[in-house]
């Protein structure tokens, strides 16, 4: 019994060291998120809880040094991450994004929004071979889209409606998802 709690409490020790450890509590978070995130899934809210987002004059600038202005998405579905490249869940649910960037943006406006410097940003897309727009808010954020906590995710309809409110790590590429962006893109 004695020999069995001794492996243990090393074994404890252990996890908590490696995720003490910069370098290592990283990649453990990330892991451990990406497996949450094909448990959480995107629900649509209710038409009856549903809030419309105010078109005010949002700018933003992308890595690419284009200048967009949320005004001009007015009819438009709109997919809005906010996101950073050093959070972990951010970093799980990644690679989703990216490929439902890849499948819908002729259609689907993507938002990707972070605080993180664009040059770090274009390395960070780099090393993982994203293709998605990355960008900066120049001005204050919509009072609808203000969050305190990343990755948080919004999808907006044609109406002007936010019909998707998730926080954390989601796998963006399921079926489900892909089923919602088409229902909205025939509204």
């Amino acid at each position: 019994m004695k020999n069995k709690l001794t492996k243990r409490n090393i074994l404890f020790v252990i996890v908590i060291a490696l995720l003490l450890i910069p370098q290592t509590r990283q990649p453990i978070q990330i892991v451990l998120h990406k497996g949450l995130s094909f448990i959480n899934h995107s629900t649509l809210i209710e038409k009856a809880n549903r809030r419309k987002i105010t078109y005010q004059n949002w700018r933003l600038i992308s890595d690419s040094g284009d200048q967009l202005n949320l005004l001009d998405l007015k009819g438009k579905v709109v997919f809005i991450n906010f996101w950073a490249t050093w959070c972990p869940p951010c970093i799980a649910e990644m690679k989703s994004l990216d490929q439902l960037y890849n499948k819908y943006n002729e259609s689907v406006v993507f938002l990707y929004i972070t605080n993180d410097d664009l040059t770090t940003v274009e390395k960070f897309k780099d090393k993982n071979s994203y293709s998605f727009k990355a960008f900066n808010p120049i001005n204050e954020i919509p009072e609808e889209l203000v969050t305190r906590s990343i990755p948080r995710t919004f999808i907006i309809d044609k109406n002007g409606e936010i019909v998707v409110d998730e926080k954390g790590a989601i796998n963006w590429y399921s079926e489900k998802v892909k089923e919602q962006l088409n229902k909205l893109l025939k509204e």
